[in-house]
């Protein structure tokens, strides 16, 4: 089963900011507008009663088509996995973490190394994804150097889906492309109907800032929406650079980013299932680069937790993330400072939680795996403490008295497993013991693991079948 926990029980936000805020982004969507480079996007738009400059190509959005397309957008969307038991069902505040990128490079596992990411770091990643619990869901992250442009989209799904049963997103690359992923995801599913009542890919269009849709991504949005696909609808702006220097003023923005391509979804094809989204950070002022592991970004991506939850849609967040350039003590904390305050906040989809490192552009298997551990620790934050009659334990309590001990109670042998978390990498041994199994720190734990992993793990397989016929469909896959 998946590993979630039910979130929001930080808020940053109180409800009068939200209305504030709300209100603003009312206003700003009515002027200035948004820049929406894509003339079916503007036809669209125009028909539909926005107030669209042709020659800026800017459109100004009436409250009342916020309203009206926010009505057709479901607040609840469920991403399946090949396997029933890797469905996640995104809605209020239930939280999943996984992976996300896409990088192009990788730390080598043999070496420690830095090289380029090929298709088989692809499966891979994907292996991993599989094999560790509290990632619930493949984002693909590492891009296929090797392939050239037109082959990228069928490779990497193809061996995504193939390393992972759990539900895959990706980015994409070309137009045919998008289309040739659904048709092989429809053979895998074995029907284009199947796939769309249990859809176990997905797919990610990014909203620029400030307040742009860019052309291409929006030609792919259009067409995840009128093939009925779920998408997610990020925006990234950088604080201090294509956001306001204040988070609130951040929030706003790509709020209103987001919205405009989750209104233009649901115009394309009202009910299609989206994921209102952020990759918003902060800038270094220092040195004017962009930062993956600063505490803004969570905050950020909380705030915007609770404004998606005010808009009743299922939210693809942001954090988990490390400016570090190998696993270290600096990656673990930029990780699970920005997860938890993500998690606790309830975002639905929390992408980049697993593996990534140096802004983002490296990806690392033996962080991915101590980044399991993390991920645990923040949904048994989010789990928070339970009240209820078998909690509280008043009977217990009587029962063991003055100066009794607990570990013998069968309400001790009953929840012992559920009610602590116990992480897979972590060391909690004594020096003794410690230095006996050769004194290893978290890095070297977690590559044993990784090298494990590498070895034995598999997923389980496609249908024999379906990957008969897509091996002999789809020439551009490379094995």
């Amino acid at each position: 089963m998946i590993n979630s926990a039910e979130g929001g029980k930080l808020k940053l936000l109180s409800e009068a900011d939200i209305k504030a805020i709300h209100d603003m982004i009312v206003r700003l969507m009515a002027d200035p507008g948004v820049k929406v480079p894509n003339t079916a996007a503007l036809r669209l738009f125009k028909e539909k009663g926005a107030t669209v400059d042709e020659s800026t190509q800017i459109v100004k959005i009436p409250q009342s088509m916020l309203e009206e397309t926010l009505k057709n957008a479901p607040s609840r969307v469920t991403l399946c996995g090949r396997l029933e038991e890797n469905d996640l069902t995104l809605e209020n505040a239930v939280t999943y973490l996984g992976t996300g990128g896409t990088v192009l490079n990788c730390l080598d596992l043999e070496t420690g190394e830095k090289r380029q990411t090929t298709r088989e770091d692809v499966y891979n990643f994907a292996r991993f994804t599989d094999a560790l619990e509290n990632i619930s869901f493949f984002v693909i992250n590492v891009y296929p150097n090797e392939l050239p442009l037109e082959e990228v989209d069928v490779n990497r799904f193809y061996h995504a889906m193939r390393g992972t049963s759990k539900h895959v997103m990706g980015g994409i690359y070309t137009l045919e492309g998008m289309r040739r992923v659904v048709k092989m995801a429809e053979e895998v599913a074995g029907g284009a109907r199947q796939l769309r009542e249990r859809p176990f890919i997905s797919f990610i269009t990014c909203v620029m800032s400030p307040l742009l849709l860019d052309n291409k991504y929006t030609e792919f949005l259009m067409e995840a929406a009128r093939m009925g696909i779920p998408v997610a609808i990020p925006a990234e702006p950088l604080a201090g650079a294509t956001g306001p220097i204040t988070l609130v003023g951040t929030v706003a923005t790509n709020t209103i980013e987001s919205l405009t391509g989750v209104i233009l979804a649901q115009l394309v094809n009202p009910g299609t299932p989206v994921l209102f989204g952020s990759v918003a950070t902060s800038m270094d002022m220092k040195t004017g680069s962009y930062l993956a592991g600063s505490i803004e970004s969570g905050l950020i991506n909380a705030g915007l937790a609770q404004m998606a939850q005010f808009y009743e849609l299922p939210f693809y967040a942001t954090a988990g993330m490390s400016d570090s350039k190998l696993p270290d003590c600096q990656a673990g904390y930029e990780k699970a400072s920005t997860a938890m305050v993500a998690a606790l906040s309830g975002a639905n989809y929390i992408h980049d939680a697993a593996g990534l490192l140096e802004f983002c552009m490296t990806a690392s298997y033996e962080q991915m795996v101590i980044d399991n551990d993390i991920i645990g620790i923040c949904l048994r934050a989010t789990r928070g403490i339970e009240v209820n009659e078998i909690s509280l334990a008043e009977e217990v309590i009587r029962r063991v008295g003055p100066g009794g001990n607990f570990i013998a109670e069968e309400h001790t042998i009953d929840h012992f497993r559920t009610e602590f978390y116990y992480p897979s990498v972590a060391d909690r041994l004594s020096r003794k013991q410690w230095e006996k199994k050769g004194s290893l720190d978290t890095r070297a734990r977690a590559l044993i693991i990784a090298k494990e992993l590498t070895r034995e793990y598999n997923a389980a397989p496609l249908p024999p079948a379906a990957l008969e016929k897509i091996l002999a469909e789809f020439k551009e896959i490379k094995a």
